[in-house]
């Protein structure tokens, strides 16, 4: 787990953890391979009618938590089982070791349950006597290395089979092979002899279905049974969000869990468990079984309009399976104790925010996470809202804070802008930055940062504005700032595109900045502002369209500014309308102006793709782009992870350097294998990324946005 007390601190740790070359192989391999088992898993079924069905489920229970957990109580009882609920985690540690101390317990073993990771649980039984052995393979692994987890599915995932060897060598005082299978002999021989021994049996649970008073547990090893049913005792430890109302909800989510967990149509052990069952060596022949339901904090979450969907959460762990910061530093650098997107949040609500500022904000926003959730929780947007909530506790950044004011004021703004045009000069030749000052040197120096172009976009548009007689379409440019100050010519090639096809362009000289950079430093305030100042400056009511160039703007404007102001009467409906008429280049291009080849020249060179998180998730934009490629006579040579991130962010790639050459390096690797001679992309913010990364290698690779290679080709 993270322990970093600022950000420089964690900036440390995460170096640290990026030298670990097999942490690195290990990630990645089973990222790639993550992907292709989850999509096979799921072909033939309807994944968002079914993760709907999951949402619906969870939201319900959560709203009935404690009409749930009367029910589930009484049918348990009835069975001869003992039910507990522990306000706070301290209560579930002490209900726990009352339990053991009143059954004469010594010796107690485990199956794997995040809920007692929350609790520390193990920590408070040692610390009473009790000797306590996880038997899980990978927490067994962890246990004896003096680690948390660093997956909540797989524990012990960043170790190799060396380390392994060594570790068991250690501990059996004999040395092992470096062989997995023969391992895991060693383990199961080792283990074996503790199920017998001891006296009491601690299991989670995945689900606890009211309408039966049963326990659902999911677990792909045989350790889960053993534990639940050799010992005397058995103590189930269970969050109130895994209740539910029937075992058909408890069914859906069993359906979804090993699928987008590990990519198993359904894990190994299925185990239903009610009532006292039959075990000879327990008092009266009949086993004693108690189960703790934890609070500690979920009741107050359940009541939160924005974070009860928290509560949805099944634990598969998907969302750190294809995070790409995740998949460069590990568990126990991206979390706390619960880990990958998911544990940004819980880590802010159950272990405090001195645990949790400094992970909240290494979040790229890729939207990965939000797109893989089995259960449709928007994990960005909470991520940023914990972001926002902490810097309103602690204080805000100055950066942060300086940011804020400029964005809010766009004549400010643009001055600042123009002013930083003449600033560079001295430093700045070829379109590029080429002496970086001494502040951004050492750590920026992974890429070559652009320059500001001579002139913006909207002093260029008075004289290239086109006319057009007859419109069928209206339709407003929305430039963002990056393509309105730095790279303007592609504003340029997109009116090129454009003109000529029936649509009346326009571009309101009083559009600003999106916003996103501000909400993505959590300052919602100025978000909120800035939103305000677009959807004047752009009026829906003007327009059919209003067409932007970036994906990041484009995925902005038509969600963000909904989350910002939905909640406002007097902007809400406006915020409705204005989304509604956003798009993205290539959509217009292919859906409204539907270009054909007719429309190209033909020989327009090989290009592959890099596609824009906020375009292909945040949007939901997959083939358009690579349909326009072929229909501007262009040969298109896919390349691998087309959709991961390059690395950019925004702000992330400022914040956090070394996370983001990572990923740029990444990227650019698959994209020259391809042997393309240009990569094109839908994004300003990658354009930067990915052609400064390729001018600091010195690669004959170009870069260009859509809208120029479109205009490039077009007759």
């Amino acid at each position: 787990m993270q322990t970093a007390k600022d950000l420089k601190e964690y900036r440390a740790e995460l170096r640290e953890a990026l030298d670990n070359e097999f942490l690195r192989q290990a990630m990645d391999k089973f990222a790639v391979a993550y992907r292709g088992s989850r999509a096979k898993a799921f072909a033939g079924m309807d994944l968002k009618g079914l993760i709907a069905d999951v949402a619906q489920a969870k939201d319900g229970a959560a709203q009935r938590m404690d009409e749930l957990l009367s029910e589930f109580t009484a049918k348990a009882e009835a069975a001869g089982v003992k039910v507990h609920v522990a306000r706070t985690a301290l209560e579930a540690n002490e209900i726990i070791a009352a339990i053991a101390k009143e059954n004469g317990v010594k010796k107690i073993v485990k199956s794997k349950s995040m809920t007692a990771e929350e609790i520390h649980l193990n920590d408070h039984l040692e610390g009473q006597g009790y000797e306590v052995t996880e038997t899980d393979l990978g927490e067994w692994i962890i246990q004896l290395r003096h680690e948390g987890p660093t997956h909540m599915v797989m524990p012990a995932i960043h170790l190799s089979r060396y380390q392994v060897a060594d570790l068991f060598s250690e501990v059996t005082q004999q040395k092992q092979e470096v062989d997995i299978e023969k391992l895991v002999k060693v383990a199961r021989r080792e283990l074996r002899p503790k199920y017998v021994e001891a006296d009491m049996g601690i299991s989670g649970a995945n689900v606890a279905v009211a309408e039966t008073g049963s326990l659902g547990m999911i677990t792909n090893e045989g350790n889960g049974r053993l534990v639940t049913t050799l010992p005397r005792v058995h103590v189930a430890l269970v969050g109130l969000d895994k209740l539910t109302a029937t075992l058909r909800d408890a069914l859906r989510i069993i359906r979804v869990l090993p699928r987008n967990a590990t990519g198993q149509a359904i894990s190994s052990y299925v185990t239903w468990i009610k009532g006292c069952v039959e075990c000879a060596p327990a008092p009266g022949g009949k086993k004693v079984h108690h189960i703790v339901f934890l609070d500690n904090g979920r009741r107050a979450l359940a009541r939160d309009p924005l974070f009860s969907q928290v509560l949805r959460c099944v634990r598969c762990g998907a969302c750190a399976n294809v995070c790409p910061v995740y998949r460069l530093v590990g568990g126990h650098k991206y979390g706390h104790i619960y880990i990958g997107a998911i544990g940004l949040i819980l880590t802010y609500f159950f272990h405090g925010r001195d645990k949790a500022k400094n992970l909240v904000q290494n979040c790229i926003n890729c939207g990965s996470c939000k797109d893989v959730c089995a259960a449709g929780i928007d994990l960005p947007l909470l991520i940023k809202e914990i972001h926002a909530r902490i810097q309103d506790e602690e204080g805000h950044p100055v950066p942060s804070t300086l940011l804020a004011k400029v964005l809010k004021n766009r004549k400010l703004f643009h001055t600042l802008l123009r002013s930083a045009k003449l600033a560079q000069k001295p430093l700045a030749s070829g379109g590029f930055i080429r002496h970086l000052p001494m502040i951004f040197s050492k750590e920026q120096n992974f890429r070559a940062l652009p320059a500001i172009a001579p002139k913006a976009f909207r002093d260029l548009w008075p004289r290239i504005r086109p006319e057009v007689k007859g419109a069928r379409l209206k339709v407003a440019l929305f430039s963002g700032c990056v393509q309105d100050f730095v790279y303007p010519e592609q504003s340029v090639a997109a009116v090129n595109v454009v003109a000529g096809r029936g649509a009346a362009l326009d571009f309101p000289m009083e559009q600003s900045c999106c916003g996103l950079p501000v909400m993505m430093m959590g300052e919602m305030a100025a978000a909120r502002d800035v939103a305000q100042q677009n959807i004047s400056a752009l009026d829906p009511a003007k327009y059919d369209y209003i067409l932007t160039l970036c994906a990041s703007c484009a995925s902005h404007l038509k969600h963000g500014y909904q989350k910002l102001l939905g909640n406002d009467p007097s902007w809400a409906v406006r915020a409705k309308q204005f989304a509604d008429k956003v798009i993205d280049f290539s959509s217009f291009a292919r859906d409204v102006l539907k270009l054909a080849p007719e429309d190209f020249r033909p020989g327009g060179g090989t290009a592959t793709y890099h596609a824009p998180c906020h375009l292909c998730r945040g949007l939901g934009v997959i083939e358009a782009p690579r349909d326009l490629l072929r229909i501007a006579g262009v040969e298109y040579k896919p390349a691998e992870e087309e959709d991961v991130c390059c690395g950019f962010g925004g702000t992330f790639s400022i914040k956090f350097p070394e996370l983001s050459a990572e990923l740029l390096a990444k990227k650019l690797a698959n994209a020259e294998a391809t042997g393309a001679g240009t990569l094109v992309t839908d994004c300003p913010g990658c354009v930067m990324q990915l052609r400064g990364g390729l001018e600091r290698k010195g690669s004959p690779m170009r870069v260009r946005h859509m809208a120029e290679i479109l205009a490039q080709q077009i007759k």
